[in-house]
Order: structure tokens, then sequence, then C-alpha cells
């Protein structure tokens, strides 16, 4: 019986160095890609974008027309092979997924998605009012009412526990 290992080995072989080697396209999500923070943000909110895609040129113009922003203007950041840039979501930018994109001063191009919600998206909305359940609350919140309620339950659970003491003790209901 043959065994195909050596082949085998030379194709994973290859194919690792196939894709250690392969070019990264900017926009894919690989290194060089768009980062977009706060990457879900609120109408009126100022948004940072960050990419390593534009190399030694580090600089670049963006375009946030999709949300209805304006152009701005990336430079480097502080890390060296940073570049950054900042632009404001319009106060009249409605929810949706939008794309944000960076042209590098040395040619290229990388893509980031901008998720635009109702809320903000830096402060925690608490609930408010009652839960619906459907169960419990048909006194309300009634101090007095309360107390009859547990007042009935008490009598009951005494009364129960008379009855079947002296049906323990034989003498009947």
């Amino acid at each position: 019986m043959r065994t195909r290992r050596p082949q085998t080995a030379a194709a994973l072989a290859v194919a690792a160095v196939a894709l250690t080697t392969a070019p990264v396209f900017a926009g894919e999500g690989g290194a060089g890609g768009l980062k977009v923070y706060p990457a879900n943000a609120s109408p009126g909110a100022t948004v940072t974008v960050d990419t390593t895609a534009c190399g030694a040129h580090r600089g670049g113009t963006g375009d946030a027309s999709a949300v209805g922003g304006d152009a701005f203007t990336l430079a480097p950041g502080a890390r060296a092979e940073d570049a950054v840039g900042r632009f404001q979501v319009p106060s009249s930018a409605q929810p949706g997924t939008y794309e944000i994109v960076v042209k590098c001063s040395g040619g290229g191009q990388v893509t980031g998605d901008l998720m635009v919600g109702l809320g903000s998206s830096r402060e925690q909305v608490q609930p408010r009012g009652h839960v619906k359940t459907g169960v419990g609350g048909a006194l309300g919140t009634d101090p007095v009412k309360t107390a009859a309620g547990v007042a009935a339950l008490a009598v009951a659970a005494a009364g129960g526990t008379w009855l079947l003491h002296r049906r323990a003790r034989g003498e009947g209901i």
C-alpha cells in the first residue's frame, strides 16, 4: 500500500508559503484596514479613524459623505505606522451602517464601517416603569392592602396547621 504523505506535506508547505506571502488588500480587515472608533456612534458624536494602510506616507484624505459628514484629513498618529483622522457624525444622520473611505496620499484606498444608532454609544439607558408580566401585583403598592393580604395568609397558615395537628391526634376535623 502506498502512502501519499510526502506529497501532502509538500502541498501543505506550498500553501503555507503562499498564505504568508499573499498581498494584503486594504479594507479587508487584515493589516492596514481602517479602524473606526467608536464603531457604533450616535448622531453628533466625534469619530476617530486609524489605519496603517498608508505606509510611510502616513497621511491621506477621508470621506464621510456616506453618513452625511465632511471630508477630513489623516495625519501621522502616535505610533510610527499610524495615520489618524477625526470627523463628526451629523446630528441629522439616520440609523444604519455607513462606509467610511480613506485615500492614502501615497496611493491606495481603505474602507471601514460606521454604525449609527439612535442613542449615545457611551451612555447606558436604564429601564423605567413596571414590568408587565401578568403575574402578581393584584393588590398594587398600597401598604394597607399589602398588610391585609399578609394577615390573611398568616391566618390561613395558622388554621391549616391547627387542623393538621387535630387530625394527627385523632380528634377529626
